[in-house]
């Protein structure tokens, strides 16, 4: 028996030496911890109730797609459970347990000693990990033990994520949109934080989905969120909506970037009715030129992004804003890829997709300061109440 488990040991090290790590269950195998109280497991329709989350899962789990407002404290973090998942393939599950049970042992001591000493004695915190298991179970026993009233989400991760899928289904469909429609470069995000700030009920998908919803719609330093991570966003932002008043969101395609907008929500914005933003096309100009500037400063990189308008519009055209771009003849650049490009795209998908935008509510912005959208937006708060003063 000890011959067998030398052995295995150095089949184990050789393994990790060559770099070959197996993929660990999704929940490892470590001690089976004792039940927990008749109360302390809450389904997902509660989590709302718990202002402290946290997140026992992996830090590459985590950064995936996590429970709003969660913060990361692993119980066991990429390496260790890597560690302890390729002991259970190549070992034996008895001493994979041993293995995760001391390193869980030692991280929840961290936890108690680092983020948990301070929190009063009221504190409730709501702990999950993938499906509501050892790795969470743990933890909220620990923090039960010592007198806190620690909760586990029954199901974890993954029963919250049903939860998100199932509510997408059917939640955009209980609010009365007014999607804002304009050319590119109208200030329609502009105006959207302006009726923000008036306090109008707004959704802001390009800021969840951290991109300006265009080819050049990258966010510098910001890179997009997971697909789960941005339905979690999104799920949280629309229960947290009035269906009571209306909800002014932009006008969008079926994507942003990489992300997928939800079906039921791209439906019943395409079935709502419109607000028509006009601004003059040097104002468009002067604000895309704002807006961008991050690819105005690095000509290559703005070089490379019109590069995949070659299939549509051809070498010499490319080669003729190519140019532009590197000369610094932007107003020309931007004037010709609205005139070529991003008008008549935009113009066709509003006709095909949003059928009550010949009955749109028209406004035009003369100041595209942030000043001069707080004005526009206030416009559009009165006259949307003297349509609809109930509502609006």
């Amino acid at each position: 028996m000890a011959d067998a488990r030398a052995a295995a040991a150095q089949g184990l090290s050789a393994a990790t030496r060559r770099g070959e790590t197996l993929t660990p269950p999704a929940n490892l195998p470590l001690p089976p911890g004792p039940p927990p109280r008749p109360d302390a497991r809450v389904g997902v329709e509660r989590i709302g109730e718990f202002a402290s989350r946290i997140d026992v899962r992996s830090p590459s789990e985590f950064a995936v797609d996590h429970v709003p407002g969660a913060i990361n404290l692993p119980v066991l973090d990429d390496a260790e459970r890597a560690r302890v998942g390729t002991m259970y393939v190549q070992v034996s599950a008895f001493d994979a347990r041993k293995l995760g049970a001391a390193i869980v042992a030692r991280n929840i001591a961290r936890i108690v000693e680092t983020h948990a000493r301070d929190q009063p004695r009221e504190w409730t915190p709501l702990v999950y990990c993938w499906r509501g298991g050892q790795r969470s179970r743990a933890l909220t026993h620990v923090l039960a033990e010592i007198g806190w009233r620690a909760h586990q989400l029954d199901g974890g991760y993954r029963a919250y994520r049903r939860h998100v899928v199932a509510t997408l289904l059917t939640l955009p469909q209980r609010f009365d949109y007014r999607v804002i429609c304009g050319l590119t470069g109208s200030g329609k995000s502009k105006l959207l934080a302006a009726l923000a700030a008036e306090g109008a009920q707004t959704l802001d998908l390009e800021g969840l989905a951290r991109h300006r919803g265009s080819l050049l719609g990258d966010l510098p330093d910001a890179p997009q969120p997971s697909q789960k991570a941005f339905e979690s966003a999104l799920n949280a932002v629309l229960g947290a909506l009035d269906p009571a008043l209306p909800v002014y969101v932009e006008s969008e395609s079926r994507k942003i970037g990489d992300l997928q907008v939800p079906e039921t929500l791209l439906a019943a914005m395409r079935g709502a009715s419109c607000v028509a933003l006009h601004t003059p096309r040097p104002l468009r100009v002067a604000l895309l030129k704002s807006e961008y500037a991050h690819f105005l400063a690095a000509p290559d990189a703005l070089a490379a992004r019109l590069d995949r308008l070659l299939p549509v519009h051809g070498q010499k055209t490319l080669g003729r804003w190519r140019d532009a771009g590197a000369s610094g003849d932007f107003d020309t650049l931007i004037a010709e890829l609205l005139d070529a490009h991003y008008d008549p795209m935009y113009t066709q998908s509003i006709v095909r997709n949003f059928p009550r935008h010949d009955a749109a509510l028209a406004v035009a912005a003369s100041d595209v300061s942030d000043a001069g959208f707080r004005a526009l937006a206030r416009d559009v708060l009165a006259a949307a109440r003297a349509a609809s003063p109930v509502t609006a």
